[in-house]
């Protein structure tokens, strides 16, 4: 049965920081330079040759004002991206609006803080093993699923509804999905939904073993593709009910859809069964038709199965006349981070009319059946499907679109 058609929910304001720019704007330009942030891989002493998108400034400054107990990379990036684009006013004055206690936060995080578990697994006691220091009274505030959640509703003092999303790469695409049904049952008035994902060793020689890791920067959708580049991100957006918030011009999200696979830990399923119904639901929910769609922000990781799959199921919903690209060869995947990232470059696009194409792709697949976009183009886009697959088939699919 399909979904009923949904109540727009207004992007009020959004924030977004990534490898390659520091709010919105600063991505945007990155974008239309077409600026990479991928960098050969620099990330504390791991010997892996390969590129990273890394947030450059981390390292420098630790969370302080009450917030130590939460410091941590995640949390240092987290604070970051809250800082860019006016973002924190904005939250100040939707909790004049509505209150304190009305605004939920949803996060989405797959890392979360584990790297602070590194580093303590590698401090610990030679003789007994055991973990030195303050780990184990911070685990709740950085390693802790949970933590990312905790920081951000405590950071912007908040009492409401609170939950962290950990679906890998979906996770905070499907952020946006859990608001809209807070907003529509009633659960709270606002909400503020992100992702925050930053790198750590555990990712990084994960995906090394499981060979996914490109040795140059990412090439999606390209012939010769060999894998994907990491990267790390921080976005947040403030959603409101569009019936509350009434401005013509609005960006909001018009649809989403979700679905779970079940078909392997990693591997996507081959005919992209679940990538489709994820796909078909957001437009429904969304009331168009797959011609209404401007443009499709592909998950597109540059490694040869997601691609190939990703395609196949694209061209099954769309046609090969929709023009899509992935925007992974500025960013890196962010996992995490990456349903947040790419939601808000749609929103960007949607703002500035504009189409980023799929950088570092020099020849498109020919195997590929998709309208996959090469280079940068500038033209009104009304409408903007965004796909988040994550391992373990969670797949999640976003429409946005002018209001």
């Amino acid at each position: 049965m399909s979904p009923e058609p949904m109540t727009p929910v207004t992007l009020s304001a959004y924030t977004l920081v990534t490898a390659n720019g520091r709010g919105v704007n600063a991505v945007s330009q990155a974008l239309r330079e077409c600026r990479s942030g991928l960098t050969p891989c620099n990330f504390e002493d791991a010997l892996l040759k390969t590129y990273i998108g890394r947030v450059d400034g981390l390292e420098e400054f630790a969370l302080e004002d009450g917030l130590e107990r939460f410091d941590c990379r995640n949390n240092r990036l987290g604070w970051l991206g809250l800082q860019q684009d006016g973002f924190m006013v904005s939250v100040a004055e939707a909790k004049q609006r509505y209150g304190t206690d009305r605004i939920a936060v949803i996060m989405g995080t797959s890392t979360s803080g584990i790297l602070e578990t590194e580093h303590a697994y590698r401090n610990r006691d030679p003789h007994t093993g055991a973990l030195q220091g303050s780990f184990t009274s911070r685990y709740r505030y950085t390693h802790n699923m949970f933590s990312l959640g905790h920081f951000v509703r405590s950071y912007l003092g908040l009492r409401g509804p609170a939950l962290v999303i950990s679906t890998a790469c979906s996770s905070s695409a499907k952020v946006f999905a859990t608001a809209a049904r807070y907003l529509q049952v009633g659960l709270c008035d606002a909400a503020i939904v992100g992702g925050v994902d930053s790198l750590c060793l555990t990712t990084l020689y994960g995906f090394s073993s499981l060979q996914l890791l490109s040795s140059q920067p990412c090439r999606p959708c390209d012939e010769d593709r060999d894998g994907l580049s990491l990267g790390e991100a921080a976005g947040y957006a403030l959603l409101e009910s569009s019936q509350k918030v009434r401005r013509k011009g609005a960006i909001a999200l018009l649809g989403y859809g979700e679905s779970t696979d079940g078909y392997h830990m990693s591997h996507p399923h081959p005919e992209g069964v679940g990538a489709i119904r994820a796909m078909r639901q957001a437009l429904n929910r969304a009331g168009l038709q797959p011609a209404d769609i401007d443009y499709i922000n592909l998950h597109g990781t540059a490694t040869r199965a997601n691609d190939t799959v990703e395609d196949k199921a694209v061209h099954e919903v769309f046609g090969s006349q929709t023009a899509a690209s992935s925007t992974k060869g500025w960013t890196g995947h962010a996992l995490g981070a990456a349903g947040i990232t790419e939601a808000l470059i749609s929103a960007i696009c949607l703002t500035q009319g504009f189409v980023p194409g799929t950088l570092n792709c020099q020849r498109v697949d020919s195997a590929l059946c998709s309208h996959i976009l090469r280079e940068n183009q500038s033209r009104p886009v009304r409408r903007v499907l965004s796909n988040i697959f994550g391992f373990g088939g969670n797949n999640c699919s976003l429409v946005l679109g002018v209001l």
